[in-house]
């Protein structure tokens, strides 16, 4: 992974806008609003925290930006690039380059090991053998579960299951970080230990993190505070940034 130096000459530029986003369904013979006119924008070193109940349209908007869905109308443009240019080929290659997903459920793969789950999505890029150690490795380090590189995950604690799946994020060096609910499933304890380190990574990576989450107490941890309610985004307050050298490690 790279140095603050390396990565942070890029904080305050814009990364990811959407215009007009919107997601519409049919139920029948009725027009069912997910997402309405969305209009959102964030910048290298982001840490946007968006807070709504479920049924609100958090994940149909990481879906959107994350190109896994498409809009009914408006478009997602990250780095100048609308995504409604781009072919199923192209959008594939954009998440594998630059965009890191973490779960709420983890979503690790149950016979590799903490390691092997890690490297997983280097498998898909060109890099020798001794490069995914090295970079496995490093984030691993970064993450506090060296020395539990060779556990599989059903011999991990929730929080560090979830460290595996952030350090499987962010191993390919992605640019945008997608957070869905990635508190749920963690007690209050764990699941401030788990936002901490996502926040340490983000100062020392500058990349960019959009958390969606119905746990008020998330909100602390935002750079920006976004509220959605049926498909409409409005921007919060700032939030003081809690202290993370005086948090407990995991």
């Amino acid at each position: 992974m790279g140095t603050i130096s390396q990565f942070c000459h890029e904080q305050g530029r814009s990364f990811l806008e959407a215009q007009r986003l919107t997601k519409t369904y049919q139920v029948g013979g009725s027009t069912v609003y997910a997402l309405r006119d969305v209009d959102f924008t964030a910048a290298q070193g982001d840490f946007v925290v968006i807070n709504g109940p479920s049924g609100s349209g958090k994940t149909t908007f990481l879906n959107l930006i994350s190109a896994i869905d498409r809009p009914t109308e408006g478009e997602v443009v990250v780095e100048g690039v609308s995504t409604n240019t781009l072919n199923e080929k192209q959008l594939a290659q954009l998440r594998k380059e630059k965009i890191g997903l973490i779960f709420q459920t983890f979503n690790l793969i149950p016979v590799l090991s903490a390691a092997e789950n890690a490297e997983y999505p280097l498998l898909l890029q060109k890099l020798s053998k001794s490069e995914r150690a090295k970079r496995v490795d490093a984030i691993l380090g970064e993450v506090g579960l060296r020395d539990l590189a060779r556990r599989r995950p059903n011999e991990l604690s929730g929080g560090q299951r979830q460290r595996i799946a952030i350090a499987r994020a962010l191993i390919t060096q992605p640019k945008l970080v997608l957070a869905d609910e990635p508190t749920a499933n963690l007690d209050s304890e764990t699941g401030a230990q788990v936002m901490n380190l996502m926040r340490t990574l983000n100062e020392e990576h500058c990349v960019v993190f959009i958390v969606v989450t119905h746990d008020p107490a998330v909100t602390q941890y935002a750079r920006r505070q976004i509220r959605i309610h049926d498909g409409c985004l409005q921007e919060g307050g700032a939030h003081d940034v809690v202290d993370t050298a005086s948090q407990p490690a995991a």
